[in-house]
């Protein structure tokens, strides 16, 4: 980012909406550390608070729609935002409100991770709010980036393996979105070698591309998904395009997981190690090995 050492400074503004995770590891707390550690500024609104931890979600609040409203427009009125990511919604009237208040306001990049499930199983929104993101979130995203188990839920079949990406992209950018991430970290068998797909439309063109990147082994991933999209917006709101900060950002996420291999937080399922730039914890646990 290049300013005039005379000029007030401008960094990127992303905006997440989503749900609060008090174990850190995840939701609203890891988007920040992501926003943070690309060198972006980060804003926040919070649609649920979530009681969990790394074993698991243990309850859920969701935040009052007006509430909801509220934190958008404060952010949008006064800040700005260059690109919105929003994560977990757990039900239709959150939905209908935060596509309300980004349609008034003419949101122009928008990072729709539809989280419905939790790493742990537990169920973060049901069948009515997925469709309800379908219809009132789906026209307005730049990018969606569900997971297996999303895509699947989405479709209402199952989406398992590589060789479905390419059909399930297509039937999701039928559904009128315009751009599409299969995340393909929960495939089956433990493959040394993953695939995320990416497919897109730019000047009424349907391009496709597919990255492949090695699977870290480690306990810790918690958040992986989080961390991808918000990643994929800083990387937006810097002036990449769709193709760019994707590759950029899967290869922040693998960093995260390769220096995040060592921490001992928790007793399940770890979270990344966002902030690797600055401060690499395997190198000194190498050396005691």
């Amino acid at each position: 980012m290049k300013t005039d050492k005379h000029s007030c400074a401008s960094i990127p503004k992303v905006m997440t909406i989503a749900g609060s995770d008090s174990g850190g590891g995840a939701g609203i707390q890891a988007d920040l550390k992501v926003i943070t550690a690309l060198g972006g500024y980060g804003m926040t609104v919070v649609t649920a608070i979530t009681a969990q931890n790394t074993q698991g979600v243990t309850n859920i609040q969701d935040i009052h729609v007006d509430i909801v409203e509220a934190q958008i427009e404060a952010v949008i009125s006064d800040i700005g935002v260059d690109v919105v990511k929003i994560g977990m919604l757990s039900s239709p009237e959150i939905v209908s409100v935060v596509a309300k208040v980004l349609r008034r306001y003419e949101i122009k990049q928008i990072i729709l991770d539809p989280v419905l499930r939790a790493t742990s199983g537990a169920s973060l929104g049901g069948d009515d709010t997925a469709q309800a993101m379908i219809e009132d979130l789906f026209p307005l995203a730049t990018l969606i980036t569900p997971n297996l188990d999303e895509a699947s839920l989405l479709l209402g079949r199952e989406v398992a393996q590589v060789e479905d990406f390419q059909s399930a992209a297509e039937e999701l950018m039928d559904m009128g979105v315009k751009a599409v991430l299969i995340k393909g970290g929960h495939l089956a068998g433990s493959p040394k070698e993953l695939t995320d797909y990416l497919m897109w439309q730019s000047e009424n063109i349907i391009q496709a591309k597919a990255f492949n990147h090695r699977r870290v082994k480690t306990p810790n991933t918690h958040g992986t998904g989080c961390t991808l999209s918000s990643a994929i917006a800083t990387y937006l709101a810097y002036g990449y395009d769709l193709s760019e900060s994707v590759s950029k950002a899967i290869d922040y996420v693998q960093d995260c997981l390769d220096s995040g291999r060592f921490l001992s937080i928790g007793g399940g399922v770890g979270p990344l190690w966002h902030m690797h730039h600055f401060y690499r914890i395997d190198d000194q646990e190498e050396t005691n090995d």
